[in-house]
């Protein structure tokens, strides 16, 4: 929906679907309800998550001109689309597979070309820009740094969806851009760490191969690389990462990287007490959280200024009564209208910093509401699923302004 001069939506990344019948039947289920109860008389938003496999079985046969006339016959439209996870995201071990196939592969390539094509025939006539989301390259784990051949790969492999998205601009009066999103583990994890990557390859190896293949110049192969690939801004993943938003952007406004989505997402904050046993009994409240699903990173501060990163939840509880630690930040997308859990706190409060920035300047267009992980959540915070999104939804129009 539309919330001054935002889009604002969920992602569709919370609702188990398997194939694009499936994804289609959940979206006739939730889209009009969600549209009913939010924004009845304009149009609703939604943010469109779909596999690999998805995305093909919605170019064919004529599946994606049904799609479109069912979004127009109930008031709603896309406007961007999660590209991150390319397979199963539900109801199976995920885990760092989230980041499979990642951006050295020519799977991960197509995967999202096909989504550029997808959104390109979605955008409604009042919203001529859509957002793609997508991995920070790959997982850190899997990638020798210093290996520059790879680097190379990576960024020859974004430039092949950025001549696309340049076509779709050109030919079609499409504004697209494809949003890298830093997450903890992955290959870029911080702001620092995205913009050293476009500064040491994207901007520079990627611009020169870019030029070549178009016949332009270099610094107007940066300003198209500047356009068309940008950021999702992720408030659990900024908060988790113990990074601070004002100064996330300002790093971003300097090295002249734009944010192409806000990903409005909330992660578990734990102070640690220095009674050893209020911390195992810490451990004890943090055992429904310890699922197999998906990765649950986390960061610990430690009282000496330094940090410490584990993995995974379950690597992390053996750890809980380290002298050191102070505080830890877990990887896991509660929902953002609950500022705590019991003994344990949410990072709502970098959410609402993030508003503050908006309300100063309007860095991107676009919001999205992302709590993926309903069907693993700790019972006794569930409430039914439509009226979760939906408490989300107003929480934000609530604390950020009301829609038009």
């Amino acid at each position: 929906m539309q919330l001054n001069d935002f889009h604002l939506t969920y992602c569709t990344n919370i609702h188990p679907a398997n194939g694009w019948a499936n994804v289609l039947e959940t979206l006739k289920h939730y889209g009009p309800t969600l549209k009913q109860r939010l924004s009845p008389d304009a149009p609703f938003g939604i943010g469109l998550r779909i596999s690999g496999e998805e995305s093909a079985q919605l170019l064919e046969s004529g599946n994606l001109a049904q799609f479109r006339a069912f979004l127009e016959a109930n008031g709603l439209y896309v406007f961007t689309i999660n590209g991150f996870p390319q397979g199963t995201f539900h109801g199976e071990r995920v885990k760092q597979d989230v980041h499979t196939p990642d951006w050295r592969t020519d799977e991960r390539v197509e995967y999202t070309l096909r989504l550029v094509r997808i959104l390109a025939a979605l955008l409604p006539t009042f919203e001529r820009e859509g957002s793609i989301s997508t991995s920070p390259l790959s997982y850190a784990a899997w990638i020798d740094k210093d290996d520059d051949a790879t680097w190379q790969l990576l960024t020859r492999n974004l430039l092949r969806v950025v001549v696309e998205m340049i076509r779709v601009r050109q030919e079609q009066g499409l504004f697209i851009h494809l949003d890298l999103e830093p997450e903890p583990d992955g290959l870029l994890q911080t702001s620092t760490q995205l913009i050293d990557y476009f500064q040491t390859w994207l901007l520079t190896y990627g611009a020169a191969q870019l030029a070549g293949q178009l016949d332009i110049t270099e610094d107007a192969a940066r300003q198209h690389l500047l356009d068309h690939v940008q950021v999702c801004f992720d408030t659990c993943h900024v908060a988790v990462m113990y990074e601070d938003p004002a100064e996330v952007l300002a790093n971003y406004d300097a090295a002249g990287i734009k944010v192409g989505k806000i990903q409005v997402s909330s992660a578990l904050r734990v102070p640690l007490p220095d009674d050893t046993e209020e911390r195992r009994q810490l451990a004890i409240g943090l055992e429904p959280f310890k699922e197999s699903t998906y990765l649950h990173q986390v960061i610990q501060r430690n009282a000496d200024g330094g940090y410490a990163q584990y993995p995974d939840l379950p690597e992390a509880l053996p750890h809980i009564t380290n002298e050191n630690a102070q505080e830890w930040r877990i990887h896991f997308h509660v929902p953002i209208f609950v500022e705590a859990y019991g003994t344990f706190y949410a990072t709502q409060d970098g959410i609402l910093k993030t508003f503050d920035l908006l309300r100063g300047r309007t860095f991107s267009r676009h919001l999205e509401v992302e709590t993926y992980t309903w069907d693993v959540l700790p019972t006794d915070i569930k409430v039914d699923l439509v009226d979760s999104i939906e408490r989300e939804l107003k929480w934000v129009l609530d604390v950020f302004g009301q829609p038009k």
